[in-house]
């Protein structure tokens, strides 16, 4: 028998392409966003409520599927990560 997670169903590919699309889009309008401001828009603005999302998954999400395109440093007056476009950071 399967796991549940270990499948790739259409509906589950869906929702990881619309993630990284809404992440990415997010982050690139908001150059040095913090993993709680993109949880806060994607949660309440763009209607993804049943993803249970976290600051602590989009940044594991960030640095898993989206390291070609995003980077992150350490804001060290707030004491966290802030995401912003690769291309603007090197």
């Amino acid at each position: 028998m399967k796991r549940r997670s270990e499948g790739l169903g259409a509906q589950k590919k869906a929702r990881f392409e619309r993630l990284k699309q809404e992440i990415t889009r997010f982050v690139l309008a908001n150059h040095g966003c913090s993993a709680q401001s993109i949880v806060a828009n994607l949660s309440h603005d763009r209607a993804m409520r049943n993803h249970g999302l976290t600051p602590r998954k989009v940044g594991f999400f960030i640095s898993r599927n989206l390291a070609e395109k995003l980077s992150w440093w350490q804001d060290h007056r707030a004491g966290r990560r802030v995401y912003g476009d690769r291309r603007k950071t090197d």
